[in-house]
């Protein structure tokens, strides 16, 4: 993405812009925690998520029957988990709460070498939308109203601005939000549409009966394993990291990330709401997705913007868990195995040069957007069940000569200022680019690239694609997965590949492919 913060006019008149009614209202907490307490012995978060994601699919199809005049007629939930869906699912999901969304009112694609457009026709669409908001209010600084009411969009980008893959922002049907303790519900339709865009309380009851009682049979979907190939075999990626290496140690750049990717292909589709269920309550600490065929689990934010306080968690350096077990219950670094791994990093002189570098190309991209911006002194071990990594919190306040004018894209300004950073690409950006290019073989597509949602105040949260798989939208039976390892002077080609490999678990775990 480019770090511009000005449209290219040439492609201002790309993909008309439509006009949307956007309504928020709260939701009785009471009523959605109640119908996610009905639907069997699960844990709490990850029958709450379901519950909202069958709500929010019940919700767009009534939405829709309004839209079009239609007499709508109960027949029951209006996902059938028993036979997977086009992936209609936009997710935002951590710690047990975020944004769940269904459908599609608008979509802005973007074309390769083009990204830098997203931005102004995000302002652009903002313009033309009318907003009528219970919950966020005037949204930025409140202080008091949760980020991601109102106009919200989830986008995912190439990592590569050349790619073909492009990027595109969705702004889904209908979302419901949940965060500290509170939930709203936003309903998006055609500005002067035969519906409103309101949706009655006792609809919303009804479909929350509906949601709490189909919850429990998500697990009928189960796609099947299917067959699995490399699409570079082990034995040729060890190549490529030598590559890289010889590529550093010819003075090209300093770190080089190298990418690999498997291909699966199951029995049946793959639902990303399904693929979601399986990934979220595995990784509670990772920043579950799901946006336009994109599914994931990341443990890397590229950015949060709220108000003007910005934050970037940084990873960089890693060692696979030893004492990992698939299904095993997961700890906060307090195990024998764990503390001894996280020691093992915090002692590599490669892995500690490695996360500088990542941290360093950070701060440096922030600074072109903020007024103060603060990294800490060492980093932290970041515990999960396939790998530790070396984590680093880098906290910024957005520059007060913002413009006014590019406020509703901010937060994916930002993003765009900071993609790629050393942890995915290398260092310097442009040598590892071109080095990546030549040496991987494959287009990376959205994998490591920007992924996230962005409201119609600025107000945001943008991780980093990884730990994810890139569903084929002409064939869902099929889905690719990637990994990737940072490359540095002293780089191990057997090692990496073995990181690459406990990368690849959360993704291969939830597929259940062994």
């Amino acid at each position: 993405m480019s770090t511009s913060l000005t449209a290219d006019p040439s492609h201002a008149s790309a993909d008309p812009l439509p006009r949307l009614a956007v309504r928020t209202i709260a939701l009785d907490v009471t009523s959605v925690t109640a119908a996610a307490t009905t639907s069997g012995p699960v844990p709490s978060a990850s029958t709450l998520r379901r519950v909202l994601t069958l709500l929010v699919a019940d919700l767009a199809t009534a939405l829709d029957a309004a839209v079009e005049g239609a007499v709508r007629v109960d027949h029951g939930p209006r996902h059938d988990l028993s036979s997977p869906q086009p992936p209609r699912l936009s997710t935002w999901w951590r710690e047990g709460e975020g944004l769940v969304a269904w459908g599609e009112a608008a979509r802005l694609t973007t074309p390769a070498d083009a990204r830098r457009t997203t931005s102004a026709r995000w302002d652009a669409l903002v313009a033309r939308c009318t907003v009528h908001d219970e919950v966020g209010g005037t949204g930025v600084g409140t202080g008091t109203a949760p980020a991601g009411t109102g106009l919200v969009a989830f986008g995912s980008f190439a990592f590569d601005d050349a790619s073909v893959h492009g990027g595109v922002l969705v702004v889904p049907r209908v979302l419901v939000g949940y965060r500290d303790g509170r939930a709203w519900l936003t309903t998006v339709v055609p500005l002067g549409s035969a519906s409103a865009g309101a949706v009655a309380s006792e609809v919303v009851r009804a479909a929350l009966r509906r949601a709490a009682a189909a919850a429990g049979l998500w697990e009928e979907t189960r796609p099947g394993p299917g067959h699995v190939r490399e699409d570079l075999p082990a034995t040729d990626w060890r190549q490529v990291v030598r590559a890289a290496l010889g590529a550093i140690d010819d003075g090209e750049a300093e770190k080089v990330v190298a990418a690999r990717a498997l291909t699966a292909h199951g029995e049946r589709a793959v639902d990303p709401a399904w693929l979601v269920d399986r990934l979220a309550p595995a990784y509670p600490e990772c920043w579950t997705f799901s946006v336009d065929g994109l599914v994931g689990a990341t443990p890397e934010l590229l950015v949060r913007l709220e108000d003007r306080e910005v934050t970037s968690r940084v990873l960089a350096g890693t060692l696979p868990r030893t004492d990992h077990e698939s299904g095993a219950p997961h700890d906060d670094g307090s195990s024998t195995q764990a503390r001894a791994i996280g020691a093992h990093l915090f002692a590599s002189a490669k892995d500690r040069a490695e996360h500088e570098f990542a941290v360093a190309s950070v701060t440096a991209s922030l600074r072109t957007v903020c007024d103060e911006v603060t990294a800490p002194a060492q980093p932290f071990p970041l515990v999960l069940p396939n790998v530790i990594h070396l984590a680093s919190d880098v906290h910024g306040t957005l520059a007060a000569t913002w413009p006014a004018e590019q406020r509703p894209s901010a937060s994916l300004r930002v993003a765009a200022a900071m993609h790629p950073t050393a942890a995915v690409c290398g260092t310097p950006t442009d040598a590892a680019t071109r080095i990546i290019r030549r040496i991987e073989g494959m287009d990376r597509g959205r994998y490591a690239g920007p992924v996230g949602w962005v409201d119609a105040h600025g107000d945001g949260e943008w991780g980093i694609a990884l730990r994810s798989a890139e569903i084929d939208p002409q064939d869902p039976a099929r889905v690719r997965l990637f990994a990737g390892c940072g490359i540095v002077a002293g780089s191990d080609p057997d090692v990496e590949l073995t990181e690459s490999e406990a990368k690849l678990v959360p993704l291969r775990e939830a597929l259940g492919i062994r």
